[in-house]
């Protein structure tokens, strides 16, 4: 054996250290927000800001599971925060006719899994770059909300049960808090241990070697697509539940942070690696900076730029610990 396999093979603290890196880097990094404004603030550590904290970032987390699977394929989605949008002004303009709201929050999930599902069959089967489709995406989708609702907000009247989804607490936890760990877990399960979780991480590591063996490769990428169309509805049913009403100006930046909160948590824009563990970290992480910035009466225009500087290290640290990985046996 030679001293560059000895080297490459390494102990098994020093494989598990270089194979969770991402991980523990934004779970040292989150504990440190923490300690850092629960020092600077009188209010971040209290029960009303925490629970505050996760009702926000609920949507975002939901929306972040589901684009972790796109980008495991190589892909990317920029239209999530349109697609929020839509879905938020469209169950408010519905349910304002007087429709049930069961019926409205599961025909809002079909419709939400339809916009998903368009833009995969337009990557997957076309042939189109995601980046292309999911732009366009996002312009169409925006300037639809705007249509439909001529930039006014709907409001949401006589529909206690659908307010609780994003107003009701279960045993002190918020609903939305809830319904967001469930879709984590969910797609943890999904990635770890599902035949179709295998293939997803397959197609991003290698599409053409993937398609080879007889995994469905084209319809797995469309499919990804479809997941994160349905956590757009669930994020965008959340948000008008919460706020009472739906607005096409609903989700506005926010694709910019579900993308910072995947790729922070670890996952490899070049596709086949990621986490859901470390996507839920990311996700908090962005959260406790926007909550601790504005307790601290900086301008909440001001987490722009953190968000925007944080993908930008994020990605740089990504890529050299990817690199790293691939040249000392860590990529296997």
């Amino acid at each position: 054996m030679t001293a560059y396999t000895e080297r490459a093979k390494g102990s098994p603290a020093a494989d598990f250290l270089s194979e969770n890196a991402q991980v523990l880097s934004i779970a040292f990094f989150f504990l440190a927000c923490i300690v850092f404004f629960a020092a600077t603030t009188d209010t971040f550590m209290t029960l009303g800001n925490i629970l505050n904290v996760i009702r926000q970032a609920a949507p975002i987390l939901i929306v972040a599971v589901a684009m972790t699977l796109v980008i495991i394929t190589g892909g990317i989605d920029l239209s999530v925060g349109s697609q929020v949008a839509l879905v938020n002004a469209v169950a408010a303009i519905v349910l304002a006719m007087g429709y049930p709201w069961p019926l409205v929050v599961i025909a809002m999930l079909f419709f939400g899994a339809f916009l998903g599902f368009v833009q995969g069959w337009f990557t997957a089967y076309q042939g189109i770059p995601a980046f292309i489709v999911t732009l366009a995406g996002l312009s169409i989708l925006r300037g639809l909300a705007l249509y439909l609702t001529q930039g006014y907000s709907i409001p949401i009247k006589d529909a206690p049960g659908f307010f609780m989804l994003g107003r009701g607490e279960l045993l002190g936890i918020p609903m939305p808090a809830l319904i967001a760990v469930a879709v984590a877990v969910a797609g943890y399960v999904v990635i770890s241990s599902t035949k179709y979780g295998r293939q997803v991480v397959a197609v991003g590591s290698n599409m053409e070697a993937a398609r080879r063996v007889g995994m469905p490769a084209k319809w797995v990428i469309a499919s990804v697509y479809m997941i994160a169309g349905v956590a757009c509805a669930l994020a965008g049913l959340l948000i008008a539940a919460r706020l009472g009403s739906g607005s096409s100006n609903a989700a506005v930046g926010f694709e910019l942070q579900v993308i910072a909160a995947v790729v922070l948590g670890g996952t490899s824009l070049m596709g086949g690696r990621g986490t859901i563990l470390g996507t839920v970290l990311g996700t908090m992480t962005i959260a406790v900076i926007g909550n601790g910035l504005i307790l601290m009466h900086i301008s909440p225009f001001f987490t722009q730029i953190v968000t925007g500087a944080i993908i930008l290290v994020a990605i740089w640290l990504n890529t050299r610990i990817f690199t790293a990985n691939f040249r000392f046996g860590g990529k296997r």
